[in-house]
């Protein structure tokens, strides 16, 4: 009997030993709370409104470019009409590959973001790193990813450690809502 309860006591140890200790993070509210992913966001927002305004333009150059030859279809020749077809189909095309280098996958707006966001990331993921280490975590969830979480439980939030991490003070966003919404008498 002693030998049965000895055995069950050592396996209990020994799985308790293998326990592994997770967590999770909001990356969202944590980049929410950086100035610089802020500042980023907003550098990335005015680069990309600069392409979106050209290409629009270029789009309304070739909707022009339709409304003429539509206009004048009457009065051109068979010849006259295919070399018009063939520089609106031609624009079209260019229109549309400058769209796709801009926009599309590893376009210039991919790069772009991947060149300002990457420091910034990199901050936030040694931050994780970090915290985890310190907390002796073996995995660390973010919960703002696609991966759904059901239920979390709070005790198992590590996002305010992160935030410690990066240097950012939870205290000053608590006191400033405080002062909002604090009446005045």
């Amino acid at each position: 009997m002693k030998k049965t309860i000895f055995l069950l006591f050592l396996a209990l140890v020994s799985v308790q030993s293998f326990a592994q200790k997770f967590g999770y993070i909001d990356s969202e509210f944590i980049t929410s709370k950086m100035p610089e992913y802020k500042k980023a966001q907003e550098d990335m927002d005015k680069y990309s409104e600069k392409w979106v305004i050209d290409i629009q333009a270029k789009y309304s150059e070739l909707e022009k470019m339709r409304q003429q030859f539509q206009q004048e279809e009457i009065l051109l020749t068979a010849e006259m009409k295919r070399e018009r077809q063939k520089a609106i189909d031609d624009k079209e095309a260019e229109v549309k590959e400058l769209n796709n280098k801009v926009f599309g996958m590893n376009g210039l707006i991919f790069l772009k973001k991947k060149e300002i966001m990457k420091p910034i990331l990199d901050q936030v993921y040694k931050a994780f790193e970090k915290v985890a280490r310190q907390k002796q975590l073996m995995f660390l969830f973010d919960k703002a990813s696609d991966m759904s979480m059901v239920y979390t439980d709070p005790r198992h939030d590590y996002t305010d450690y992160v935030l410690e991490a990066l240097g950012i003070s939870l205290k000053e966003d608590k006191n400033q809502n405080n002062q909002v919404t604090k009446p005045k008498k």
